[in-house]
C-alpha cells in the first residue's frame, strides 16, 4: 500500500460548498476550542467512537482506533443512490461519447433528462460500440443500452439510426435528447427526426415551463417553441448530476436491428495537423507558461504527444507564442479531455478558461500553486527535465509498439 497521500478534489468541493447535502458530513468534528477568556473547552459528546455492537466507545489513550477524528483528504463521498424500481416512462439520451468517455457536453444532456423524467421517470442512455466509461451512475444514468457490433463502428449514421428506430420501438421513449454538437450527434439527431417524421427542437440551452429555448438568429436571439418530442441540446443547456448516483443498470432490445444498405463509405481517420485545429475544438492540449524556459523543448514535446499547444497571457505577453493560442477568460475558453499545464500558476482567468476540461495534469516547481490544486494529475520538479523524459518515454513506447506490429 502506496503511503503518498491522495488528494480527492470532489470530498474538498463538498466541504467548502455549504448548500452540498453531504456539506456537514464532511466537515472535520470540532473536540476542543479556546473561549472568549483563553480557557480551552472540550466537547464530551464528540470524544469516542461508535463500537461494532452501536455502543458509544471512548479511546482514553487518544487513538480513537475505532473511527476517524478528522475529515481525511482521501475519503470517498458516498452519494445517495436514486432508484427508479418501475419507470413510469423513459427519457432517452444518445451520448456523443467522444474517445468512448462522456464529454461535459453528454453530462450537460443527461442533467436536463435527469430534469425531465423527474421522480417517476428513468434516464436511458443509448451508447454504440465498445466504450470506455465507469461513470455512468454518477452522472445519472438510470438504464445502460449499449448497440454493439461492426455494423455500428466507425461513421455509419444510417445504420445508428435503424438501431435507434428499434429502441423507440421497445421502450417508447417520451423525449430523445441528443447534443447538438459537430462530433455526430447533430448529424445524428436530425436523420432521426426525419426517419421518425418528428420535427426536433433544435440548438435548446434550457427547456422551462414545458418549453424548448434554442439559440436563432446566428446565435444572437432566443426561439421558443412547445416542448418537442426529440430535443437537440446546445452546452450547458442543465447542470449535470452531482448529488446523486443511479444504478445504470443494463437493458437490451429484444429484436434484433434490421441491416441497412448503406451508402456511406468510411475510409477512416484522417490526420490533421495539431497546430490547425482551433483551441477551441482541440481535444488535447499542451499549454506552457512563465516556468517554461526552454521553448524549443516545448515545441518538441509537444508534437511528439500530438498535442495542439497553447499559452498562459504571461506567455504570449512575452511573445513565446501567438495571441490566438491564449488559453483563459482573456483568451479562449477551451473544453479539451486532457490540458497540460507546463509552468503555470494557475492565475484565475486561466483557470475559468479550462474549468470545461475533464483531466488537467500539471507540471510546476511550486507544490502550492493554484493549478496544482485544480489538477487531477500533478508533477513537481524542473520542466525541462520533465518534458525530456516524456519524450523518450514517448518514443519508447513507440518503438515498442512498431516492434509488435512488425
Amino acid at each position: 500500500m502506496s503511503d503518498i497521500i491522495r488528494r480527492d478534489p470532489r470530498a474538498e468541493w463538498i466541504a467548502r460548498n455549504r448548500l452540498h447535502p453531504l456539506h456537514a458530513a464532511m466537515q472535520p468534528a470540532q473536540h476542543s476550542w479556546m473561549g472568549p477568556n483563553g480557557v480551552i473547552r472540550k466537547n464530551p459528546h464528540g470524544i469516542g467512537f461508535i463500537g461494532p455492537n452501536g455502543i458509544k466507545r471512548i479511546d482514553r489513550s487518544g487513538a480513537q482506533q475505532g473511527g476517524a477524528t478528522k475529515r481525511s483528504a482521501a475519503v470517498e463521498v458516498q452519494l445517495p443512490l436514486h432508484q427508479v424500481t418501475a419507470p413510469a416512462f423513459y427519457i432517452s439520451v444518445v451520448p456523443d461519447m467522444v474517445g468512448g468517455r462522456l464529454s461535459s457536453h453528454d453530462r450537460d444532456l443527461l442533467g436536463l433528462a435527469h430534469q425531465l423524467a423527474g421522480k417517476d421517470g428513468a434516464v436511458l442512455a443509448v451508447v454504440f460500440g465498445e466504450h470506455k466509461e465507469n461513470a455512468f451512475a454518477t452522472a445519472g444514468v438510470d438504464r445502460l443500452l449499449v448497440l454493439e457490433g461492426e455494423e455500428f463502428s466507425g461513421y455509419a449514421p444510417e445504420q445508428r439510426v435503424q438501431g435507434l428506430r428499434a429502441v423507440d420501438n421497445q421502450f417508447s421513449p417520451r423525449h430523445w435528447l441528443l447534443p447538438d454538437s459537430r462530433s455526430g450527434g447533430g448529424e445524428l439527431g436530425r436523420r432521426f427526426a426525419a426517419a421518425l417524421g418528428e420535427r426536433p427542437a433544435t440548438r435548446v440551452w434550457q427547456v422551462k415551463d414545458q418549453e424548448c429555448i434554442g439559440r436563432a438568429g446566428a446565435g444572437l436571439q432566443d426561439l421558443a417553441r412547445p416542448l418537442a418530442r426529440l430535443i437537440l441540446a446546445a452546452v450547458e443547456c442543465a447542470e449535470p448530476v452531482s448529488e446523486t448516483r443511479h444504478e445504470a443498470l443494463p437493458v437490451e432490445l429484444s429484436t434484433t436491428v434490421a441491416r441497412s444498405l448503406s451508402r456511406i463509405e468510411d475510409l477512416g481517420a484522417v490526420a490533421v495537423d495539431p497546430a490547425a485545429i482551433p483551441m477551441a475544438e482541440a481535444e488535447f492540449i499542451f499549454s506552457g507558461g512563465n516556468g517554461v524556459k526552454d521553448w524549443g523543448l516545448f515545441h518538441r514535446t509537444a508534437e511528439a504527444l500530438g498535442a495542439t499547444e497553447g499559452a498562459s497571457r504571461v506567455a504570449v505577453d512575452d511573445g513565446f507564442m501567438a495571441r490566438d493560442r491564449q488559453v483563459g477568460a482573456s483568451g479562449t475558453w477551451v473544453t479539451a479531455r486532457v490540458y497540460v499545464a507546463v509552468g503555470i500558476s494557475g492565475a484565475i482567468q486561466h483557470l475559468q478558461g479550462i474549468g470545461a476540461c475533464d483531466k488537467v495534469v500539471a507540471i510546476n516547481l511550486d507544490p502550492g500553486c493554484d493549478m496544482i490544486k485544480r489538477a487531477d494529475l500533478s508533477v513537481i520538479g524542473e520542466s525541462a527535465e520533465i518534458l525530456q523524459a516524456l519524450i523518450e518515454a514517448v518514443e519508447a513506447y513507440r518503438n515498442d509498439a512498431k516492434r509488435d506490429a512488425a
